[in-house]
């Protein structure tokens, strides 16, 4: 077994941890930080992550961005995405497809995400790249050490 297991956080995952942060958010957020596994990053993927942090709705001041960022990209391994891009599957959703380019590039063993697009390729693209996408709470179950309570 690898020393680090390799991960993609999809956006939706990283926010949960950053800023909602309980229940299994928490336990990754944890385990990150810890180097239980090794978060991949890529340029777009980053993007996304500082586009989504800066959404009013979450009332986040640029400090307060930033001191996000700063406590997970730091424990990330960015992955730089090759020309011509790897093949994966059609998504309904381009801003999801970076994700799934990561997951190919980088070599992960899972791509861990909420979301339904993404969630609706499962099949199709773990056949295609033997890299399972699978929802927070399967990831924490099968590949985080149980907390200590």
């Amino acid at each position: 077994m690898s020393s680090h297991l390799r991960v993609v956080l999809d956006t939706n995952v990283v926010l949960s941890a950053l800023v909602f942060g309980g229940g299994a958010a928490a336990q990754v957020r944890l385990a990150w930080q810890r180097g239980v596994f090794v978060p991949l990053t890529s340029t777009a993927t980053a993007q996304e992550l500082v586009r989504v942090l800066a959404y009013p709705k979450f009332r986040l001041s640029k400090m307060e961005q930033e001191e996000l960022l700063a406590d997970y990209l730091p424990h990330t391994q960015v992955v730089r995405i090759p020309f011509p891009v790897p093949k994966v599957p059609d998504c309904r959703d381009p801003l999801d497809v970076p994700f799934m380019h990561l997951a190919v590039a980088g070599k992960a063993k899972v791509l861990v995400s909420g979301d339904k697009d993404l969630q609706a390729l499962t099949t199709v693209f773990e056949q295609a790249s033997k890299c399972p996408i699978m929802n927070l709470e399967t990831f924490v179950r099968l590949h985080l050490p149980t907390p200590a309570e």
